[in-house]
């Protein structure tokens, strides 16, 4: 159920296709990363998206990809599998069912690189291309094990808060709470942000805490992100969505709503993708590294375990 071509075009249409509906969702009013979680318009419960076989979470832009099939077609549940795997598992794809196209990114190198390395004496460069596989929902599927199908109920409401306050500690960030604006400052290392009362409800200044926390993850000594973008540059934009995106995998890991911070930013958005259409790409690739990061500080058995964006998953996950 898989298929890649080394062709330049064919990358370039895939970035395409992703790039493109990327921002035809953010034209029509809807952050690909915030979801209704909650509402009618979302059956499935709030979480990270993950392959019913391996229980690993997807990660990257397989998170987005796949949150917008939940919501478009109202799924009921966050799992999904290979058509081979559904079979694996003793169950199957209903018959007339469409999949939901992911991928993973590998590297290859050309047979004529190999040999102009060789001669050079030089190592090879790899050139990276997106792998396609197509995936279905477990409500698309008939026959599953009952605890396939089972869903895991939320967090209680009560743990969620003290739950992100301990995580926060945990990662050792110069944390500081105070002042009437919240912002990181990397020349210094240190994250502020202004105290829960300044916030019409508790849950925005976690919220908040997780999206400078991101911030702090790409410090030189951390994930070692290109922060130095000044205001209104494209590497200010786009650390701003590498944030804003990994702030919303931590919240759905950890049974928070989440929402957008920057709005204003969406136009910059667009327009930054416009002209390079694999930025989308690469920001929730480095959202999900800065998300792995913040939450691998979890007690080990609350941490969710992500699928390997960059190698090839030879059970098709």
């Amino acid at each position: 159920m898989s298929r890649y071509d080394r062709t330049g075009s064919d990358r370039a249409n895939l970035y395409d296709e992703i790039t493109n509906k990327i921002i035809a969702e953010l034209e029509a009013g809807r952050i690909p990363w915030v979801q209704p979680w909650g509402t009618s318009a979302a059956k499935a419960p709030l979480g990270l998206p993950r392959n019913a076989s391996t229980g690993r979470s997807y990660s990257g832009i397989n998170v987005l990809i796949l949150w917008g099939a939940v919501i478009e077609h109202g799924f009921p549940a966050q799992g999904w599998l290979t058509f081979r795997q559904a079979l694996s598992l003793g169950g199957n794809v209903r018959k007339g069912e469409r999949g939901t196209t992911v991928v993973y990114a590998d590297r290859f190198v050309p047979d004529d690189e190999k040999k102009r390395a060789r001669d050079a004496g030089e190592e090879a460069h790899a050139i990276p291309f997106l792998k396609r596989f197509t995936v279905f929902n477990t409500a698309q599927c008939e026959g599953l094990p009952e605890e396939i199908e089972t869903i895991a109920p939320p967090p209680p409401p009560g743990m969620i808060e003290p739950r992100v306050e301990a995580l926060i500690k945990a990662t050792g960030i110069d944390f500081h709470i105070g002042g009437n604006k919240a912002f990181y400052i990397p020349s210094l290392d240190v994250v502020h942000v202004p105290p829960p009362a300044a916030y019409f409800e508790p849950i925005n200044w976690h919220r908040t805490a997780l999206h400078e926390v991101g911030h702090a993850s790409g410090h030189h000594s951390r994930l070692n992100r290109d922060l130095s973008g000044s205001f209104g540059s494209k590497p200010y934009f786009f650390e701003e969505c590498v944030a804003e995106i990994s702030s919303a995998f931590c919240c759905a890991a950890m049974g928070i709503v989440p929402t957008v911070r920057h709005s204003d930013y969406i136009g910059a958005w667009i327009d930054t993708m416009r002209a390079d259409n694999r930025v989308i790409v690469r920001a929730a690739s480095q959202a999900s590294k800065a998300a792995d990061w913040i939450l691998s500080f979890l007690p080990e058995d609350e941490r969710p375990v992500a699928e390997p964006e960059t190698a090839i998953d030879r059970r098709a996950a």
